[in-house]
C-alpha cells in the first residue's frame, strides 16, 4: 500500500513538474512574439520628435534671448550652456529610476508629459508681451529681461530638462530590448543598430533646423514654438498607441544597491586570500538570472581587490540557504563593478571632448548674423539654420559609414564592424581638433573683411560682405567627427556597460555632455574674465572687436592633450567577456553550462574564446 501511495505521489510530482514545463514555455513563446522590428516604428517616432523639439528649441534659443529678452551674449551663452548642463545630468536620475523599479516604458511616459507640460509653459511666455522686454531692433540700449521674466524661461527649460532626463537615457535602450542584442544575433545582421538610431534623430534635427527655425526667425515665435508643442504631444500619442506590442523588460532593481554590496562584501573580506582557481569564486546562474538575460559576465583579472566579494566564506550564507548579498557576491556583480571602473576613464575623455565645443554653436551664430546669407534676393538663410551643413554632413556620413568605410575597414582589420568602438571614438576626436582649427581660421577671414571694408564698430547695423559658406567647412568637419565620435561613444556605453544598468550607460552619454558644458561655461567666463576691456576675446556685444579665433586656438590645445590621454587609456582598456548562451540550450543548469560558448566582446569574428566546465 506504501508502494502505491509513493507511485502515486511521483506520478503527481511529474505531472505537475511537466505542467510548469508548459506553462513556462508558453510563457516565453509568448514572449518571443512581443518586440521585434515591428515596435520600432512607435519607439522611433517618440525619439524622433523628441529630437525635433530638442532642435527647434535650443538650437535657436541664443537668438530668443539675445534678440527677444535682450540677454548679453556672454550671459545667454553661459544661461544655455547650464541649461544645456543639467538637461544632461537629469538623464542619469532618470536612468536610476528606470534600472531600479518604474522600468523604462512608465519612465518614457511620465518624462514625455513632463516634457510636454515644459513645452506649453515656454509657448505661453512667448505669447504674452508681458513676459518679455520691449522690442530692441537696433540692440543698442536695450532693455534687459526683468528677472520675472527670465525666472519664467528657467521654469520651463527645468521642465524640459526633467523630461529629458527621463527620455535620452531610456528610448534608445528600450528600442535595444526589443531586438535580440546577444554578440551572436548582432554580428549576423547587415546594419548597425545605433548608425540606424541616429540616422532618425539626425533626420528630425534637420527638419527641425529647415522647417522650426524658420519659422521662428520670420513669422514668430509663438508659431515656433506650438509646432514644437503639438510634435511632442503627437509622440506620446504615437508611443502609447504600440504599448501591447513591446517586451517590457522588468527593472532588475537598485544598481546602486548591488554596487555598494560589491564593494561592502569586498571591503569586509580584506584579509581574505583570494584562490588561484577562479572557479572557485562564487556563482549563481539564479540569482543572476534577471540581470543578465544576453548571459553572464565571466571573470577577469583585473581589479583583482574586488575578487575577495566573491570567495565563500563560514558566514555568508543565510538560514535559507540563500546568499548575505552584504558579505557575498557572485562573479557576475562583481564583474558589473569592473566593467564601470573600466570604463570610467574612457568616459572620462569625452568631458573634454564636450567642453572645446559647448560654446561653439552660439558663437558661431553670432558670427553668421553678421555675415551675407544671402541665397537670392529675397531670401537669406536663418543663422540658427547654418547647423543645417553640419546634420546632412552626419545624414550622409551615416550612409557612407555603413556602405563604404565598414567593408573597406574591414579587409585591413578582420572586424565585423570595421573598426571597435573605441578606434571610432579616436578618429572622432581627430577629426574635431581639425575642426576647431578650421573655425580658427573662418573667424579671421570673417575679421579681415570687416576691417577692409570699415565695419569693425558696426556689428548690427552693416553686413559683413562675406559669405557665411565660410563656415560650411567646420560644420561638416564637426558632423563628421560626430559620425565617429558620437555614435561610438553611444555604443561604447551601452554595449560595454553591464546588461542591467544599459539606462545608466546611455546616460552617461548625456552626464559627459553635461560636465562638458558646465567645465565650458567654467573656461568661456575665465576667458571673458581675465583678457582686458579693449581685447577681450569674448566681448558682450560686438564680437567684431573680440579675439574669438584665440578662444578656439585655446580649444583646439585642449583636445589636443585629451586626444594624448585617450589613446593611453584606449590602449590599455579590456572588453567585457561575456557568457553566451546557444540557441539549444534548454533545460538544467549543468545542460546549460556545458553547452555555454564563452564569447569576448572585443573579437569581431565571434568565434568562441575559451569554454569553462564545472560551473554551478
Amino acid at each position: 500500500m506504501m508502494s502505491e501511495n509513493m507511485k502515486v505521489a511521483k506520478q503527481e510530482l511529474v505531472v505537475q513538474e511537466n505542467g510548469k514545463k508548459e506553462e513556462d514555455e508558453t510563457i516565453e513563446t509568448e514572449k518571443r512574439k512581443l518586440g521585434g522590428m515591428k515596435t520600432m516604428p512607435f519607439i522611433l517616432a517618440n525619439e524622433v520628435c523628441d529630437r525635433f523639439v530638442g532642435a527647434g528649441f535650443h538650437s535657436n534659443l541664443i537668438t530668443y534671448l539675445t534678440q527677444v529678452l535682450n540677454v548679453p551674449l556672454i550671459k545667454a551663452s553661459n544661461t544655455l550652456a547650464n541649461f544645456s548642463g543639467v538637461s544632461n545630468f537629469t538623464p542619469l536620475i532618470g536612468a536610476l529610476v528606470a534600472d531600479s523599479f518604474a522600468g523604462r516604458f512608465w519612465t518614457i511616459i511620465v518624462a514625455s508629459i513632463i516634457y510636454e507640460m515644459g513645452l506649453i509653459s515656454i509657448t505661453i511666455s512667448a505669447i504674452m508681451p508681458q513676459l518679455r522686454p520691449p522690442p530692441c531692433p537696433t540692440q543698442e540700449n536695450c532693455k534687459e529681461a526683468s528677472n520675472s521674466q527670465l525666472w519664467a524661461l528657467y521654469i520651463c527649460l527645468l521642465l524640459t530638462s526633467i523630461g529629458t532626463g527621463g527620455l535620452r537615457p531610456c528610448v534608445v535602450t528600450f528600442a535595444a530590448d526589443q531586438l535580440d542584442m546577444r554578440k551572436s544575433k548582432v554580428e549576423s545582421r547587415k546594419w548597425n543598430f545605433y548608425n540606424l538610431f541616429y540616422f532618425c534623430v539626425t533626420m528630425a534635427t534637420l527638419t527641425a533646423l529647415t522647417v522650426v527655425v524658420y519659422i521662428q526667425d520670420n513669422v514668430n515665435w509663438g508659431w515656433g514654438l506650438g509646432l514644437l508643442t503639438i510634435a511632442m504631444a503627437l509622440s506620446v500619442v504615437v508611443f502609447v498607441v504600440g504599448s501591447p506590442f513591446y517586451r517590457k523588460v522588468e527593472p532588475g532593481g537598485s544598481p546602486l544597491i548591488r554596487l555598494t554590496q560589491v564593494i561592502v562584501a569586498s571591503v569586509r573580506k580584506r584579509k581574505v586570500v583570494v584562490p588561484d582557481d577562479d572557479r572557485l569564486l562564487y556563482e549563481n546562474r539564479e540569482l543572476d538570472s534577471a540581470i543578465s538575460h544576453d548571459g553572464r559576465l565571466l571573470h577577469t583579472n583585473q581589479f583583482k581587490w574586488i575578487d575577495r566579494a566573491a570567495v565563500v566564506t563560514g558566514d555568508d550564507m543565510k538560514e535559507s540557504c540563500q546568499p548575505n548579498l552584504w558579505r557575498l557576491a557572485t562573479v557576475h556583480r562583481m564583474e558589473e563593478l569592473k566593467c564601470i571602473l573600466r570604463m570610467l576613464p574612457i568616459w572620462a575623455a569625452g568631458i573634454l571632448h564636450f567642453a572645446s565645443h559647448s560654446h561653439v554653436g552660439s558663437f558661431t551664430i553670432q558670427q553668421a548674423r553678421s555675415m551675407d546669407r544671402h541665397l537670392s534676393h529675397s531670401f537669406q538663410i536663418p543663422p540658427a539654420s547654418m547647423s543645417i551643413f553640419s546634420v546632412l554632413t552626419v545624414l550622409i556620413g551615416l550612409v557612407l559609414y555603413e556602405r563604404f568605410f565598414v567593408p573597406f575597414a574591414r579587409r585591413f582589420t578582420g572586424h565585423k564592424s570595421g573598426v571597435t568602438c573605441l578606434q571610432r571614438m579616436g578618429i572622432g576626436f581627430a577629426i574635431n581638433i581639425l575642426a576647431t582649427a578650421t573655425s580658427a581660421l573662418a573667424e579671421i577671414k570673417r575679421k579681415k573683411a570687416a576691417a577692409d571694408h570699415n565695419l569693425l564698430d558696426q556689428p548690427t547695423t552693416h553686413v559683413i560682405p562675406i559669405s557665411v559658406f565660410w563656415l560650411v567647412p567646420q560644420y561638416c568637419l564637426h558632423g563628421v567627427a560626430e559620425v565617429f565620435m558620437s555614435v561610438g561613444h553611444l555604443e561604447f556605453l551601452i554595449e560595454q556597460f553591464p546588461e542591467s544598468m544599459r539606462s545608466t550607460g546611455a546616460a552617461l552619454n548625456s552626464l559627459a555632455s553635461s560636465f562638458g558644458n558646465y567645465l565650458g561655461t567654467f573656461i568661456v567666463t575665465l576667458v571673458h574674465q581675465y583678457t582686458g576691456k579693449e581685447t577681450n576675446w569674448l566681448p558682450d556685444r560686438n564680437l567684431n572687436r573680440g579675439r574669438l579665433e584665440n578662444f578656439y586656438w585655446l580649444m583646439a590645445g585642449v583636445q589636443v592633450v585629451n586626444f594624448v590621454y585617450y589613446l593611453i587609456c584606449a590602449s590599455l582598456y579590456i572588453y567585457k567577456p561575456l557568457e553566451q548562451i546557444t540557441e539549444g540550450c534548454k533545460g538544467t543548469d549543468v545542460e546549460l553550462a556545458d553547452e555555454t560558448t564563452l564569447l569576448d566582446n572585443s573579437k569581431g569574428d565571434g568565434q568562441t574564446d575559451r569554454a569553462r566546465n564545472g560551473m554551478n
